[in-house]
């Protein structure tokens, strides 16, 4: 039993547990066998009176949201997924903040911001009388606190981390407090990504004074500025925040959020048409059918997500670039996304998703399935009935289904004369095999990146300094000098024209290189009660329900 207070309010949530961990002969254990109930009363004993006649319902005002998996922590600074990021949205501002509906920048904890000295120094200017949820004041010192808290191994609270992210803002040479409202940040060198980086959940403002008094326990007593404040925490059962009815940016329309993590598909689907949630996230493809009556409302929006197989450049027959385009040609990708992926995904054309506007080459289009080109590319490069080990993840963050198109993605390559062995691997275990590089084991892997800036996914994994053995994820060995040049010169530009010229003119190249298959571009999903007012999904997989209703 979680009780949440909200004003006057009491909400008594009866959160649903496994049928078979309660007693048949129990009350609770007679309701779970005759029904699943989410049901919600101010008194307990209304629930008990009236258990037998409710359907099953969620609370008004309050939104219960299906989570795909338990957050591992809610402290900004020390969290990678896109599943815990949707909750601390809700409860934190950062400086800057995602435009809704876009990945173009905005105002958020900062009224205003200068770059000068050729884009090495970021000055910001915040908005007066913001308070952390503790009463704390949001400040300047507050905001150094933070960014030292990361990047500072001397700092007194470093300890509270590891902040696997912190290389985002590996750039800042120096933070510094000009007044309480003004705070500066020098760069090592210009670094455009700076202000989209801010935007990201590791650039969201934790409250100094929580951080000292919880230490490393901070990730469960979170404190912020957002529009949600932290209430309880019951370990896989739910995250329940509260709205912060003196927001800085307007009151939430909802009194409260429950957060629960549903790990199974078919469970969290279950879950829905029972009435137990308001909205859940990741509809598994197959399940989409099923809330397409009256009653619900399925959600989509394409978002800064590639899937993609990395090939290796460096030994074996993609070191062929005829046999690495050869690779794009045989896969059936429509097919893939129409049969696999039931829609849920658009072909991709190349490293940088549509999302992307401003920076996307629309000049670019995906590869086309086309199977007598590929033997053709084939014969050309004198490569027949090649050896490939294909290196596939049993499952892991926005893989899409990785069994079944690793599967499907076989029979195409294994049709244009490939013979293609499969190697699956747990998703940490197959992270510890890809990144490290694919040299002396495998020749091409599946890979998915989520990325908030055009310059992060190829920098990171197309260049040539960032093959592995230079700490990058660069697997397949990649290397193309002009492509270098190109994505150094994009990240040291603060004109976004001129960054989205350069960026275009990358793709261009690494199309025609082809050093992965360019697979699919995710397109998010939810699914909502028509109960639910105002509700939409955000290019940056984020989750933001501050004006959400039902």
């Amino acid at each position: 039993m979680i009780n949440i207070y909200h004003d006057k309010y009491i909400y008594t949530i009866l959160l649903i547990i496994k049928i078979n961990h309660v007693k048949e002969n129990s009350m609770i254990g007679i309701l779970r066998a005759t029904c699943k109930i989410f049901a919600v009363s101010t008194l307990l004993i209304t629930f008990i009176a009236h258990s037998f006649a409710v359907s099953a319902n969620t609370p008004d005002n309050v939104l219960v949201v299906g989570q795909i998996a338990e957050p591992k922590s809610l402290d900004p600074a020390t969290v990678t997924a896109v599943n815990d990021f949707r909750i601390l949205m809700n409860m934190y501002d950062g400086l800057v903040r995602y435009k809704s509906g876009s990945l173009e920048v905005e105002p958020a904890l900062a009224k205003s911001w200068e770059i000068s000295n050729g884009g090495t120094t970021y000055t910001f200017t915040l908005k007066s009388g913001i308070k952390f949820h503790d009463g704390s004041n949001l400040d300047a010192n507050a905001v150094k606190f933070n960014f030292d808290r990361m990047l500072d191994e001397s700092h007194p609270y470093h300890d509270t981390g590891p902040f696997p992210l912190s290389f985002f803002f590996s750039a800042i040479e120096k933070v510094e407090v000009i007044s309480s409202d003004k705070i500066k940040f020098t760069l090592n060198a210009p670094y455009a990504p700076f202000l989209s980086n801010l935007a990201y959940p590791t650039g969201l403002i934790a409250s100094p004074e929580a951080i000292k008094k919880s230490g490393k326990d901070f990730g469960r007593n979170p404190v912020g500025t957002g529009a949600f404040k932290f209430s309880s925490w019951k370990a896989n059962e739910a995250v329940i925040v509260d709205k912060n009815s003196n927001y800085w940016d307007g009151a939430a329309k909802s009194d409260a959020i429950i957060f629960r993590p549903i790990t199974d598909g078919n469970t969290r689907v279950a879950e829905m048409l029972s009435g137990g949630l308001d909205m859940m996230v990741e509809v598994p493809p197959v399940s989409l059918s099923e809330f397409s009556g009256s009653g619900f409302s399925i959600v989509e929006q394409a978002g800064p997500h590639v899937w993609f197989l990395i090939l290796n450049a460096k030994e074996g027959p993609f070191a062929n670039k005829l046999v690495r385009q050869a690779a794009n040609y045989a896969i059936n990708k429509t097919a893939i996304v129409e049969n696999v992926l039931e829609g849920t995904a658009a072909v991709a054309a190349g490293p940088t998703p549509p999302a992307f506007a401003w920076a996307y080459n629309n000049s670019l289009s995906p590869y086309p399935y086309d199977p007598a080109k590929a033997k053709s590319l084939l014969k050309e490069a004198g490569v027949t009935n090649a050896k490939l080990t294909f290196y596939v993840t049993q499952g892991g963050s926005g893989m899409l289904d990785p069994v079944a198109m690793g599967t499907a993605i076989q029979a195409d390559l294994s049709a244009v004369g490939f013979d293609v062995e499969i190697k699956t691997f747990e998703w940490n275990t197959f992270l510890g095999e890809v990144n490290p590089g694919l040299e002396g084991k495998a020749d091409m892997a599946e890979m998915a990146w989520m990325t908030n800036d055009p310059d992060t996914l190829p920098y990171l994994a197309l260049r040539t300094e960032a093959w592995p053995d230079k700490g990058g994820f660069n697997s397949g060995y990649y290397s193309n000098p002009e492509v270098d040049k190109l994505l150094e010169a994009a990240r040291s530009s603060t004109d976004q024209a001129e960054r989205a010229s350069l960026y275009q003119k990358m793709q261009t190249i690494v199309h025609d290189d082809a050093p992965w298959v360019f697979v699919a571009n995710w397109k998010q999903n939810a699914v909502t009660t028509d109960k639910v007012k105002n509700f939409s999904l955000q290019p940056s997989f984020f989750l933001i329900l501050k004006d959400v209703s039902k």
